[in-house]
């Protein structure tokens, strides 16, 4: 690595400024990728949370998909999965958007009905029983909430025995309660959805089976949200490799001379690509490093006010990401380095 620390040395200006791209760079990665996790629970995490191992939801119309928002079961339709082939336990689920009234006001909430055995784990106080509800923690914190207060949704006047563990659907805080009280609170008497556990599970007449994850899709916006933010996130790291590989290529093109004597004088065609790519992979982890860094500082800021996750999966597959794309990009723009003549280092003396 002689060749490539001198070079570094020599040319630190250049590559302090492409060390720079590639950390800004890096940068953006890493908030977007914590941005999307972030909106994707604020979205279907109420779903991610359920302890079943498949969804039933109504059957759609042709060309489109299972949805929560259109979907409605019947009780018989519900009830038919009792006993069904590969269904251990069948739970009716009512999903509804409503707003409750509480110590601070009203908000927007998705309201949940179901069994206690698919509520979310409670923090604070009971499991709610008949005319109870349970809120997240989240709720309880910005309605100013606790257990034993009194909340009115759609008018219903209801009391809150307990509070849950952070979920959210379709961006909004979820209350839950039993299914009884969700019908008195929404004048709904057909349920959403069926939450199912077991293995090959066979719909029923009208309904369609997906399990939980695809059950994510079915949330309104979810898809194509998390769809055009992925997109951003590969264009992004297409953009690095690009950069990447023509700052390598002019690099390796202004030096051709020099590495030309070096051949004549030696060293392998091996030796050179190798000094290369170790000089490439220097600057990609110092830069990555740096935006890596910063994005983390920043994103542990907008975690407090918005939704942002922030864990291996946002943090460290990104910066790893952008040190396979660059390191593709340096690698194709000095292949030519094995193809460098000792010949040109005599014509570059004259």
């Amino acid at each position: 690595m002689f060749i490539a620390i001198r070079d570094l040395r020599f040319a630190r200006g250049r590559f302090a400024l492409l060390g720079g791209v590639i950390a800004l760079m890096t940068l953006m990665v890493v908030l977007l990728s914590g941005l999307t996790a972030g909106l994707g629970a604020a979205s279907v995490s109420a779903v991610e949370a359920l302890p079943v191992d498949a969804v039933a939801l109504q059957e759609p119309a042709e060309g489109q998909g299972p949805s929560f928002a259109t979907s409605a079961l019947s009780s018989e339709t519900a009830a038919g999965f009792d006993g069904a082939s590969g269904v251990e336990s069948a739970h009716p689920i009512g999903v509804a958007t409503t707003r409750i009234g509480g110590q601070a006001g009203a908000a927007a909430v998705a309201l949940i009905g179901t069994d206690a055995a698919l509520y979310p784990p409670i923090e604070r106080g009971r499991t709610p029983g008949d005319g109870e509800v349970a809120v997240t923690a989240d709720l309880a914190a910005e309605e100013r909430l606790a257990v034993g207060d009194g909340v009115s949704i759609a008018g219903v006047q209801l009391e809150v025995a307990g509070i849950t563990e952070e979920t959210s659907f379709n961006h909004l805080p979820v209350v839950y309660t039993d299914l009884g009280t969700w019908r008195d609170a929404t004048g709904i008497e057909e349920v959403t959805a069926v939450g199912l556990t077991g293995g090959d599970i066979a719909a029923v007449a009208g309904t369609v089976v997906v399990s939980r994850t695809e059950a994510f899709d079915a949330v309104g916006g979810y898809a194509s949200e998390q769809g055009s933010l992925n997109l951003m996130r590969g264009l992004l790291l297409g953009i690095s490799a690009l950069i990447v590989g023509a700052f390598f290529t002019v690099w390796t093109m202004q030096r051709t001379p020099d590495l030309a004597v070096v051949r004549a004088m030696g060293a392998s065609s091996g030796y050179l690509l190798r000094d290369a790519l170790a000089q490439a992979g220097i600057v990609l982890v110092l830069g990555a490093a740096v935006g890596g860094a910063a994005a983390a500082g920043l994103g542990a800021l907008a975690a407090s006010s918005m939704p942002f996750v922030l864990n291996a999966a946002t943090f460290l597959a990104p910066i790893g990401a952008m040190v396979a794309v660059g390191a593709v990009g340096a690698a194709v723009s000095v292949r030519r380095i094995t193809a460098v003549d000792p010949v040109t280092a005599l014509g570059a003396a004259r």
